[in-house]
């Protein structure tokens, strides 16, 4: 059924870049929107996402609401204060103009995907002349990152923030690794190259 699985390492679950931009914007208006009563961010969440979904976006230049009905909404404001859409609008035409704008939604989704890609290559290339490649071979010795919850609860900021060495028993691939510890006992689960550094002996 040309099914394709793309695994990620267990110890990376922010892999998934689209969903953590999505949910970086909403935290950030939810932000700004509230001041001392931090508890009520769940009233706010409809009217946060309202306004992610009639606002332009940057790499696409169209809101999620046009891209998906073919047409702006009209917004309370309009309705209350007026707009040239709500002055002169025409029921009669209303219906003819609105086929039109569906006919050519598709088309508009299609232009938009392709001014995505394009700024998404743009971007990549303007990463991609700052990174610097890091690759580890299987049998390297690396150094692993300390999670929070594994730090000694004493040590408090004199904790240490790596631990190992370890060794790099299989090279999964897209940056994840299986390691083992020196007396070659396997640790579970996989582990993404952002936790690992190379370890010099």
């Amino acid at each position: 059924m040309n099914i394709r699985h793309h695994f990620s390492s267990v110890e990376h679950p922010h892999t998934n870049g689209l969903t953590e931009a999505a949910n970086k914007v909403i935290l950030q208006t939810l932000k700004k929107k509230l001041t001392e009563d931090k508890g009520c961010w769940a009233e706010l969440i409809p009217e946060i996402l309202w306004s992610y979904n009639i606002t332009p976006q940057t790499t696409t230049k169209e809101s999620p609401f046009r891209l998906v009905y073919g047409t702006e909404c009209v917004i309370p404001l309009e309705i209350s204060q007026g707009s040239t859409r709500t002055e002169h609008f025409n029921e009669s035409a209303n219906e003819q103009s609105r086929r039109a704008e569906i006919d050519v939604v598709e088309e508009e989704r299609n232009y938009t995907e392709l001014r995505q890609k394009s700024m998404q290559l743009a971007m990549k290339r303007q990463y991609n002349k700052k990174v610097k490649p890091r690759i580890l071979k299987q049998g390297d010795l690396v150094l692993r990152q300390l999670e929070d919850i594994r730090k000694s609860p004493g040590h408090g900021k004199l904790a240490a923030t790596w631990e190992g060495p370890f060794w790099i028993a299989k090279v999964i691939g897209r940056g994840a690794y299986c390691l083992e510890t020196l007396n070659g006992t396997a640790l579970p689960n996989t582990w993404n190259i952002s936790s690992l550094k190379y370890y010099y002996s």
